[in-house]
């Protein structure tokens, strides 16, 4: 075979590295806005509008997020439209929109339009090219027009930055600053309070003391959890969920500190496993450990919680009770430490560890 720009013939050699014939590049024709000046101008005229849109687009994302209320409705077409979530869409959509659409139409109407070839090179690149990459670039820099229209790169980066502030601004919606004092009043507080029964968390009745057996592991709740509906009951179930067990008060070490925490032998620890947060009820009746399923975190209920195995950290936090005068088991506070899984910004000092009084 007789490539067609040589007169020699082809050897073994040439078909391998050249199975197909080089088509060659085909004739050049003009394009459009090359032409006419005229239509190049209306093209740069486009792209810059395109991009100069996009921080318009932003700032009204970003007032929309701000002003129109997130439960706001609206009947059209006989359909309900949420109006805060639209216009987000809307705003922050056709923003990155015309992000692309200027930057399809910069390429294709305004950047050089020359078609150019090359042999592929090995995969280490000499010296020598590298300095020649160098130069493309510059070129390609060239070609792309930015010199001679000014406005397109600054358009470009304008629009492409003011899209940051939308994301910024819907951060707001992963909730508030975990200060302190917002911590107190949401992860570090459940519901349980002085004189809250301690109820089944199956049929809801209080749990009377007289009733608990010694080796017996009950799942409770607080009985004021029930005034609270959807996600409300959700967050405070989550944080109240309880486990009442009643051992042989000889058995256990009970610390000084805790001695009227418990009605003869019953006490009540978080159900939250302190490790990521897992639901506990595990019972060895003859350790007096609760183990955690997930990631096997063991505590002593014999010995105020505290871990013996596993990955946890911290001993399960326990609930002091008291005896009402009917005799049901009621709350005397709430917990004294966070329940649930350590996080870093908790204050682990008031822990309790094995030895502590």
């Amino acid at each position: 075979m007789t490539p067609e720009h040589s007169t020699a013939l082809a050897t073994p050699e040439d078909e391998m590295l050249h199975p197909v014939l080089d088509p060659g590049i085909e004739e050049h024709v003009e394009r459009y806005s090359d032409a006419d000046a005229a239509v190049g101008d209306r093209a740069y005229k486009q792209v810059v509008l395109c991009f100069g849109l996009v921080p318009v687009l932003a700032i009204a994302f970003v007032v929309v997020y701000f002003a129109v209320p997130a439960d706001f409705t609206a009947r059209l077409l006989g359909v309900n439209w949420h109006v805060h979530s639209t216009l987000l869409g809307l705003t922050g959509g056709l923003a990155v929109l015309l992000v692309g659409i200027g930057a399809i139409h910069w390429a294709r109407q305004l950047m050089n339009d020359t078609e150019i070839a090359e042999e592929r090179h090995a995969a280490s690149s000499s010296d020598e090219e590298k300095n020649g990459f160098v130069e493309k670039l510059n070129a390609g820099i060239a070609d792309a027009g930015v010199h001679r229209r000014g406005l397109l790169v600054s358009s470009l980066g304008g629009a492409l930055g003011i899209l940051a502030v939308p994301a910024v601004v819907t951060l707001a919606d992963l909730g508030p600053w975990p200060t302190a004092a917002v911590r107190r009043e949401t992860i570090e507080k459940t519901i349980w309070a002085d004189g809250v029964r301690v109820v089944n968390d199956n049929n809801w009745l209080p749990l009377k003391a007289s009733d608990l057996e010694i080796g017996q592991l009950v799942n409770a709740e607080p009985e004021n959890l029930r005034e609270l509906h959807g996600a409300a009951y959700h967050n405070a179930k989550a944080k109240a969920a309880l486990i009442v067990v009643r051992m042989d008060p000889n058995s256990i070490r009970i610390p000084e500190s805790r001695r009227d925490w418990q009605i003869g032998g019953i006490l009540a620890y978080s159900k939250i496993c302190t490790h990521v947060g897992c639901p506990i009820s595990l019972w060895e009746q003859q350790t007096h450990h609760l183990l955690c399923p997930c990631h096997q975190s063991t505590f002593d209920l014999g010995n105020s919680g505290v871990v013996v195995f596993g990955p946890a950290a911290r001993a399960l936090p326990q609930l002091p009770l008291r005896m009402d005068a009917q005799g049901y088991l009621v709350a005397q506070s709430d917990f004294t430490v966070p329940v649930g899984p350590s996080f870093f910004e908790r204050d682990s000092r008031n822990d309790f560890k094995d030895g502590d009084q």
